[in-house]
């Protein structure tokens, strides 16, 4: 029998979580093709990475309810995926919402709750986490397990605060007073404790600090982040370049982005909402080489639902003083886009998992507006760090 793998998602009936079900599901079953999975592109189709009916899926959710109706109220408000793709991956939904069990909730800041008591300390609520992880990977018999982050964006947590080294970090995590960490990280920590992958799909901070680092690498797991790149700052990290590469000034950069699901609804709140901006923003002068004039907005727009729609101006300079303008819309559905790169990391993750890689994964920085381990923004050249690593590994297998 081949290995199974497990993904295990964190907010598991989300929106992005739901496509990931119906999306797997339908993979499954050969009811979609694979328009959007970066892993069925050519230069990684060598890779022995494991199959679709190879993986299952469970996941940790704060909210009640179920995922077939999750994906049904999804798909009226959105209208995709189609209702009947949703009947029929009926059967493989409720069989994966029978897998989702209740999260842990610490410090997640003001627009975030749970329904249900709050952990006793951010030591507790590991356990908790490691405990459900374990009995997922034990009742499926699976070979590895890969935990997704697809959370809420959290506040952000000031890396001044953080202790350089996990002995120390370690250390705070028994009492509520002593620890300045949030629920991403105890996932991060639980998920790394058990030598399992962790992929943070958020720009909450995760395992992006020193003493977590410290702690996979003492694991041997692996694991790769932060904020997924699917919208706005992916057409950021491709425009950039050619603004450079062609020596135009770049005076100003404006991005006003909306949306309406429930991930904008959090981002209305201030804390969360900086986070956010700041992982879109950080990646301009990376590129150019220079910081021009930027400004990143994001507004709930109720109306729109999972339809983000991103409008950037563009005012750059160029021969003889011309001053020139770039302006462009993209609308897409957030969840859509995101979905397929969820599947995608996560087959990824595991396959290093196999090999014994440990740390983080740079070589997936194209999948992130902060890629951890690289100062690389170029998304062509992050897509070549890939590519080399694909063509190093067949090569040598």
């Amino acid at each position: 029998m081949a290995d199974k793998t497990g993904i295990w998602l964190i907010g598991a009936r989300g929106a992005v979580a739901t496509n990931v079900a119906v999306g797997l599901s339908a993979l499954q079953q050969k009811a979609i093709g694979p328009t959007g999975l970066v892993t069925e592109l050519p230069m990684l189709r060598s890779l022995p990475l494991a199959a679709w009916d190879q993986l299952v899926l469970g996941g940790h959710e704060l909210r009640s309810g179920n995922l077939i109706d999750a994906a049904q109220a999804y798909a009226h408000e959105n209208r995709l995926p189609s209702l009947e793709l949703v009947k029929q991956c009926q059967s493989q939904l409720e069989a994966i919402d029978a897998r989702i069990r209740p999260g842990v909730l610490f410090r997640g800041g003001d627009a975030i709750v749970r329904e249900g008591p709050e952990i006793e300390s951010p030591r507790a609520g590991i356990e908790q986490i490691k405990r459900d992880l374990l009995a997922f990977q034990s009742e499926h018999n699976l070979s590895r397990v890969v935990v997704v982050l697809l959370a809420s964006t959290e506040p952000e947590t000031p890396h001044t605060s953080l202790p350089d080294h996990w002995r120390e970090l370690r250390l705070t995590l028994e009492t509520n007073a002593a620890c300045v960490l949030r629920s991403s990280s105890l996932y991060a920590i639980a998920t790394l404790e058990l030598g399992f992958s962790f992929v943070n799909f958020t720009p909450s901070l995760g395992a992006s600090c020193a003493a977590i680092e410290e702690l996979a690498i003492e694991r041997n797991a692996c694991h790769a982040g932060r904020d997924g790149k699917t919208g706005e700052t992916l057409l950021k990290t491709v425009l950039a370049p050619m603004f450079a590469a062609r020596n135009l000034e770049v005076m100003s950069w404006v991005g006003h982005n909306i949306l309406g699901n429930a991930d904008g609804q959090v981002l209305d709140h201030p804390d969360h909402k900086q986070a956010k901006v700041e992982s879109k923003d950080r990646t301009l002068g990376k590129m150019l080489g220079y910081d021009p004039q930027s400004l990143v907005s994001i507004e709930y727009i109720k109306s729109l639902g999972d339809w983000k729609t991103a409008w950037d101006h563009v005012h750059f300079r160029g021969f003889l003083g011309a001053e020139m303008t770039l302006q462009l819309t993209w609308q897409g559905c957030d969840s859509a886009l995101a979905a397929p790169l969820v599947l995608d990391l996560a087959r990824l993750a595991d396959h290093a998992a196999a090999r014994g890689e440990t740390g983080t994964l740079e070589y997936l920085a194209s999948f992130f507006k902060s890629p951890l381990g690289q100062v690389e923004q170029d998304f062509y050249t992050q897509l070549l760090l890939l590519g080399d690593y694909a063509e190093r590994i067949t090569a040598n297998s």
